[in-house]
């Protein structure tokens, strides 16, 4: 295998160790469910994504084509975004309160109140 390509996945592997590792104190440390969801759909894809890329890379030194790599990294690109959609959307349907804090600005009411 060619030291470019070793040294190209290394770099993919470090970088996608640091996104998953990332998305997982995301989701460890975040308060409630809104801001856990956004945790692992934003970070831990990109380091599935970089895991699967360095996968194909070295398969591809191999003499192997990374096909099914490929598709497990469209597929995980795919169905993230829209089952943390659905996710929110549930929590709202149901009135799952958010722990952040809003600006008094934000809610119209408030500022109704205020005057």
């Amino acid at each position: 295998m060619s030291v470019v390509l070793e040294n190209l996945a290394a770099v993919l592997i470090l970088v996608a160790s640091f996104f998953l590792l990332v998305g997982a104190i995301g989701l460890i440390r975040f308060p409630d469910f809104y801001m856990r969801l956004h945790a692992p759909t934003k970070a831990s894809t990109l380091g599935v994504g970089g895991v699967l890329i360095a996968s194909m890379l070295v398969t591809l030194a191999h003499g192997r084509p990374g096909i099914a790599e490929l598709l497990i990294t469209l597929f995980v690109f795919v169905t993230a975004p829209v089952s943390a959609n659905l996710m929110a959307q549930a929590a709202l349907h149901m009135r799952l309160a958010s722990q952040a804090p809003v600006p008094r600005d934000a809610v119209p009411e408030r500022r109704a109140a205020d005057r």
